[in-house]
């Protein structure tokens, strides 16, 4: 079984791979202390990434947490990430990344869902093919 620092990982592995099969050039910073994984140049403009490991909270619906936790000795706290910190969560579910900007998370989780909610809701639902990175690529780039 996989800890959460191995998961967390192996989604930035894979988000980096997903933005180097397209020919974009990533970059990582130096050491642990931003609250970005990576920052992708896509047509001169930079963009700071920030990857979560989703899991599945239902069945169709996956589910990934938009705060970071700092943990020591004596206590844990997590806070929200906000615009000035990030421009997009990545996150990968079946081999396909997604990317989902910061302003359309709210603060504490974000849910893709592969299938419409069973009460028939539409307003503030998110599916998840709205999110796959070549559909949000298109968006930055003005396909």
């Amino acid at each position: 079984m996989l800890d959460c620092k191995y998961k967390g990982n192996l989604t930035e592995l894979l988000c980096l791979a997903a933005f180097t099969e397209l020919g974009y050039q990533v970059s990582i910073p130096y050491g642990d202390h931003a609250r970005y994984d990576f920052i992708v140049d896509i047509n001169n403009k930079l963009y700071r990434i920030q990857c979560k490991t989703s899991i599945l909270e239902q069945e169709g619906v996956y589910a990934f947490s938009c705060r970071s936790t700092a943990a020591n000795h004596s206590r844990a706290t997590s806070r929200s990430y906000t615009k000035d910190e990030i421009d997009f969560f990545a996150t990968i579910i079946d081999k396909q990344c997604y990317l989902i900007p910061v302003a359309e998370t709210g603060g504490h989780s974000k849910r893709l869902r592969f299938v419409p909610p069973k009460n028939g809701q539409k307003v503030g639902v998110s599916f998840a093919k709205d999110y796959e990175l070549e559909t949000q690529l298109a968006k930055l780039i003005g396909e």
